[in-house]
């Protein structure tokens, strides 16, 4: 039996924002794999919100990150929330990467993988329910 977006447990709603938190960057490349990145020098916020109305990620206000990011698909599976997008990246620079953040809706628990030419990064954190919708 399949759950309306709308209707998931412990307040992930698909009609409230998220509020979000980067803890760990781990990248991979042909050549290694890379522990530890600081989420700036990949163009990630370490706090970002959610917001499904505008279907954008948000860097939190006074992030060294500034640029949203858009996404196009919200689904559900079993009990996770799954967020998919691609970013072009920078203008005039190769970086455009394709995106899925899963979300564990039992203890907020995240999974972003990024995907882009030639690396691939796994981004570990935490998403629960702001405190303010607005």
């Amino acid at each position: 039996m399949a759950m309306p977006l709308d209707a998931s447990a412990d307040g992930y709603y698909c009609s409230r924002k998220l509020s979000g938190v980067t803890s760990r960057i781990v990248e991979i490349n042909r050549y290694r794999i890379l522990d530890g990145i600081e989420p700036r020098t990949v163009g990630l916020p370490t706090q970002f919100m959610i917001d499904f109305e505008s279907k954008k990620l948000i860097p939190a206000k006074g992030s060294r990150v500034s640029r949203s990011v858009s996404f196009k698909e919200v689904d559900q599976i079993e009990d996770k929330l799954v967020v998919q997008g691609v970013d072009e990246g920078i203008e005039g620079v190769r970086d455009g990467v394709a995106w899925s953040l899963v979300i564990s809706k039992s203890n907020g628990q995240s999974v972003l993988s990024v995907a882009g030419d030639g690396v691939a990064y796994a981004v570990f954190g935490v998403c629960k329910p702001a405190k303010d919708p607005q």
